[in-house]
């Protein structure tokens, strides 16, 4: 199989091990910089370009799409489905995923276990935004942060009231959620592919640190999951249409709740905490679905 994998950074550990397991598999993997890309939109034959060429016939691409670059990343992914390409996850997907707002809505629908979140853009009554998420302690989030950037813990309303005024005053959209005190700073990444939890790690936040983000200081370790946690993993993948993705989870006193379901999870923390060859498991996923679904949306919606 000829396979692109779409990254901005070909020595990023995770695209170094898709490439590495591509090519142990017998594979043909390229790697193309999404930014790079440009694409004939007009023709009867649509075609991505990069460094002055047509770019030929990829099997499968791989998108690797950070979270800054989302509209430009999903319409280079949308290009490819409408040649026909198949992508392990769909532009549709991943957009959707993207959009926390959405995201959270859509699995609110479907009845899965999310922390009670208030959404907000300019609140007339922050009191009663508070009192709906259960008051303080809450946890404020920017709408379009990553990687625990815009994230913030509010130990009392007061503080609570300040930092979403604050917020306010930078016109930004935010979410404000209960903070699960049992979690004890840590969340469970489960690592979906092909409908299957087939790794989970236990993310634990540094000392004095809510936060339990590996780059933020946090540490990996081997987890089990229990069947509700399985099960809530791999629904949440479901909802968002993604075939391989991350989904992080708390461990609450009525259960999992699911706090974000991530379309590019980083293979580092994960493989070092399990032990298990992560890359050639997408790889061999890959080679079981590319020539038989194909690209569902065909580059639609």
């Amino acid at each position: 199989m000829k396979i692109a994998i779409l990254s901005r950074n070909p020595r990023l550990y995770s695209t170094r091990r898709l490439v590495e397991a591509g090519e142990q598999l017998g594979h043909e993997v390229d790697v193309i910089d999404t930014m790079h890309c440009y694409m004939d939109i007009t023709s009867s034959n649509p075609s991505v370009r990069y460094n002055g060429q047509p770019l030929p016939k990829y099997d499968a691409v791989i998108p690797r799409i950070g979270a800054s670059v989302t509209f430009y990343g999903t319409a280079v992914v949308r290009q490819f489905e409408m040649m026909g390409t198949y992508s392990i996850n769909e532009s549709v997907a991943i957009s959707r995923s993207r959009d926390k707002l959405r995201s959270l809505q859509l699995m609110s629908r479907k009845g899965l276990g999310l922390p009670k979140t208030g959404f907000a853009h300019h609140p007339d009554k922050i009191g009663d935004l508070l009192k709906n998420v259960g008051g303080a302690p809450v946890v404020i989030k920017l709408l379009e942060g990553t990687q625990g950037i815009g994230v913030v813990l509010a130990e009392s309303n007061k503080t609570a009231e300040s930092i979403i005024e604050a917020f306010m005053g930078l016109k930004a959209n935010i979410l404000v959620q209960e903070y699960i005190k049992e979690a004890g700073g840590a969340d469970i990444r489960c690592l979906v592919v092909g409908g299957k939890v087939i790794a989970a790690m236990k993310r634990q936040g540094a000392e004095g640190e809510f936060r339990s983000n590996l780059h933020r200081g946090g540490t990996a370790s081997l987890i089990r999951l229990s069947p509700e946690e399985r099960r809530t993993a791999v629904e949440a993948a479901k909802v968002m249409g993604l075939n391989m993705c991350g989904v992080d989870i708390l461990r609450s006193n009525h259960g999992p709740l699911i706090m974000e379901v991530n379309s590019s999870p980083g293979l580092e923390g994960i493989e070092a905490a399990t032990g298990k060859d992560v890359a050639s498991m997408i790889i061999q996923h890959i080679e079981k679905t590319a020539f038989l679904s194909n690209t569902k949306t065909k580059g639609k919606g």
